[in-house]
């Protein structure tokens, strides 16, 4: 059976992210993920304070992604899809990784949680690698963000952080 979609054809625009997407951004991330904090790392991030990328899919907001630089490395925040199978979560990951060799980085970075299966799979699609469990660090992170359930994706236990990577090629610019 095919999808509704199936022949159509979607325009698909990514751009910065700008003071007018704030409230959605806030509303998309309380949502989907009990507010604007997101933790890495035993970090917490400001989501609504970082740099980041819109995907416009037929003039609609069809995801966003957040990030920030730091020397030689980019951490790919946050990630999200409002629209799935349509193309935004690669285009806005070509945004981050472009907007990372432009400033200099050579690694775009990212943690995702043991029960985020789906993320897994599109990040090494994409070709990332995973380089590393952080074993229980989501317990550290609660303390951070207590609104991390106990429980994700399919009623799988939330413990492990995963951090995976892509190199960049070097920056021949001389941005820095």
């Amino acid at each position: 059976m095919a999808s509704p979609d199936h022949g159509t054809t979607h325009r698909l625009i990514v751009r910065p992210l700008n003071a007018d997407d704030i409230a959605w951004v806030r509303e998309l991330f309380t949502d989907r993920w009990g507010g604007v904090v997101s933790v890495s790392r035993g970090v917490a991030h400001d989501t609504t304070a970082l740099p980041g990328f819109v995907a416009h899919l037929d003039g609609e907001r069809a995801g966003v992604a957040t990030y920030r630089i730091e020397g030689r490395e980019c951490e790919l925040v946050t990630l999200d899809s409002v629209r799935e199978g349509a193309g935004a979560g690669t285009a806005l990951v070509d945004a981050v990784a472009a907007a990372a060799h432009v400033a200099g980085a050579v690694r775009l970075w990212l943690i995702t949680t043991n029960d985020n299966l789906r993320a897994l799979r599109f990040y090494q699609k994409y070709g990332f690698d995973l380089v590393a469990l952080h074993r229980d660090a989501v317990a550290r992170s609660r303390t951070l963000k207590p609104s991390i359930p106990e429980a994700g994706l399919d009623g799988i236990p939330i413990r492990h952080e995963l951090e995976l990577e892509l190199l960049l090629p070097p920056s021949t610019g001389t941005a820095r």
